[in-house]
């Protein structure tokens, strides 16, 4: 676990104990303790309908379904997020160096960012679906 997300102090904060009457188990385990869903196990994989992908820890715009591609990983692709609504730190854990994706204003867990994405930017950002919500426009 990274401690940079850790001891940053985020616009929205809340204890554990908070954050499990907020999240559902899946999600407490993904946003705050790092975990990952399986592959293909989330709805929002599929979702085709204009919209916006938000937080479900609390709520921000982090990415538009325009920017949402079918990777084939199992996971939501997208290849650019809304301007300031994540940030990165460098993520150790098993044995790889990956970039980790969380929230800007809560600091959840959202997922990694690699850089075999389609142009303009060239960027994947896979996003556990359950630490997300959708709303259509």
């Amino acid at each position: 676990m990274n401690t940079t997300t850790e001891t940053k102090h985020y616009p929205v904060t809340h204890t554990d104990a908070e954050w499990k009457k907020i999240l559902t188990p899946e999600q407490f385990h993904i946003m705050r303790e790092h975990g990952t869903e399986r592959p293909g196990s989330c709805a929002l994989n599929y979702e085709k309908r204009a919209g916006a992908f938000t937080c479900a820890g609390c709520g921000q715009k982090l990415f538009v379904s325009k920017t949402k591609f079918e990777s084939g990983t199992g996971w939501p692709s997208f290849n650019d997020p809304e301007p300031g609504s994540v940030e990165t730190t460098t993520d150790n854990s098993f044995f790889m160096t990956r970039t980790e994706v969380h929230c800007s204003r809560c600091g959840s867990h959202l997922g990694h960012v690699f850089e075999d994405g389609p142009p303009p930017t060239h960027l994947r950002y896979c996003i556990n679906g359950v630490a997300m919500n959708f709303k259509p426009e």
